[in-house]
């Protein structure tokens, strides 16, 4: 596979089992404790993601991640239950997997991460409410943990992304931008690692 920040390519035999024990370390790191249920989830939405047709739709102007409130008012709009569920779904994977391991590209966006932590951890939530209410109780508590934790599963996803990574002076300053805006705890503490020392009133400020 190819490193979304270094470019260098990683030799994975299993990508399944790469995945797995990556994110297993990384919660472990991030002091972040999730079900098996839900951890097994987003170990197969990596592995799922990881091809790219998966993640992209298919356009006639080629494959296109679609923005992520056309993905909401898809599934708002679905004219089943089946689909608005499936809809909520795919916004909350796919908002959790572009956060998870695209935070840097955001810099270069209007749209910024914590755009992406807001719609994803309200879809899983709608998705939990749903389902909680039928036959799907089991995967409905995996839905809320997922919205419950989406922050955390995100820098736990950071964590995965950049265990190889060093930082430059605009990384740092990113980073800072990051904790501001959305409290990553990983975040702030890159950040003190690094001798940087955010305050609390620098977030309440905002």
């Amino acid at each position: 596979m190819l490193d979304s920040d270094s470019k260098h390519v990683v030799a994975v035999a299993n990508l399944q089992e790469y995945f797995r024990d990556n994110f297993h370390s990384a919660l472990e790191r991030q002091h972040l404790e999730v079900e098996d249920h839900t951890e097994h989830y987003v170990v197969n939405l990596l592995t799922l993601f990881a091809r790219a047709d998966a993640l992209y739709e298919q356009t006639p102007a080629g494959p296109r991640l679609q923005p992520l409130v056309v993905m909401m008012t898809r599934a708002l709009e679905a004219p089943s239950t089946g689909d608005r569920n499936r809809g909520l779904q795919r916004l909350g994977d796919v908002s959790l997997f572009i956060a998870g391991f695209f935070a840097r590209s955001f810099a270069r966006k209007l749209i910024d991460v914590d755009y992406h932590v807001a719609m994803g951890g309200g879809a899983y939530r709608a998705l939990a409410d749903g389902l909680g209410r039928g036959r799907g109780r089991a995967l409905a508590q995996v839905f809320a943990e997922l919205a419950e934790k989406f922050q955390p599963l995100v820098d736990a996803l950071n964590d995965v992304s950049e265990t190889s990574y060093r930082h430059t002076d605009q990384d740092i300053l990113r980073l800072y931008e990051i904790w501001l805006k959305t409290g990553s705890q990983r975040s702030y503490a890159i950040l003190r690692r690094l001798g940087v020392d955010p305050t609390p009133a620098a977030r309440t400020a905002q």
